[in-house]
Formats: structure tokens, C-alpha cells, sequence
């Protein structure tokens, strides 16, 4: 059945992009990766929906800043920092690559480096301040 097997894409994007459970029994095919990619937005828009739910309920109890911190701690719980971790790679292999090759073997190496380890600060920093001067409800929809 194809909404069956839409709705089996759309898992195996969950699974990949979040630490969400899934229903069990999904396993690793050859394409279906490929094929559940169009379901990345959605994945997406269900991880902002996770995080802004946060951001709102603490905002009605505990001030801005220690809202949006838990709501960006959330969404790095969800995603199991999946963003961050491409960021720092990237951010070690420009900022310590003289050359394409070296640039490449940075990033496949495991470890992270000074320029990560700041990408990373900057990165959640910023957007803690962006989300720490919203409103609860502007601050879901900036989530989304």
C-alpha cells in the first residue's frame, strides 16, 4: 500500500534526523534513505513543533533566557546534536585545512578542534539570544 510505505519513508527520516522512537522493525534498505529525504522537512517541522512546545509552557513559568535554553537543550536531545557535529566539521576542516585534502581528512576525523569547539558556542549562543528576546508564540513559530 503506498501511504503505508510514504508513511515508512517518513520514519526512516525520523530515524535518521532525531533520536525519536520509531515503530520497530524499520530497518536499513538500500534507497530508502534517498527516498525518505522529501520527508526531511516534515521531520523538521515535528522537531520545531517538540521544542517550541517547550519554549512556551516554560516561558509561562521561568524567564526567557532559562526558557529558550531549555528548549535549545531539547532540540539538541531530539536531534542528538546532529547539526552541531556537522557544524564543528565543517568549522575545523575550513578553519585548519590548507588544502582541499587536508581540509577533507579534517573533517572525517572524530575529534573536534578549536574552530568546532567555537563554532559550536557561537552557534548555540546566538540563537539562544535570538530565541531569549521572543515572545513565547513568536518564539514557536521561529522554532518551526
Amino acid at each position: 500500500m503506498m501511504i503505508v510505505r510514504e508513511i515508512g519513508h517518513f520514519f526512516v527520516g525520523a530515524m535518521f534526523m532525531t533520536r525519536l522512537p520509531v515503530p520497530p522493525g524499520l530497518a536499513f534498505v538500500e534507497g530508502r534513505l534517498a527516498r525518505a529525504a522529501r520527508y526531511f522537512p516534515l521531520v523538521g517541522v515535528l522537531v520545531g513543533l517538540i521544542c517550541g512546545a517547550i519554549f512556551v509552557a516554560a516561558s509561562f513559568v521561568l524567564p526567557p533566557v532559562v526558557a529558550a535554553g531549555l528548549a535549545l537543550a531539547a532540540s539538541l536531545i531530539v536531534t542528538g546534536a546532529l547539526h552541531e557535529d556537522g557544524l564543528a566539521d565543517c568549522a575545523d576542516g575550513l578553519g585548519g585545512g590548507a588544502t582541499r585534502e587536508k581540509a577533507m581528512e579534517i573533517m572525517r576525523d572524530s575529534r573536534i578542534g578549536t574552530y568546532g569547539a567555537a563554532a559550536i558556542v557561537c552557534s548555540i549562543g546566538l540563537r539562544w539570544a535570538a530565541l531569549a528576546s521572543l515572545q513565547p508564540l513568536q518564539g514557536l513559530t521561529a522554532l518551526v
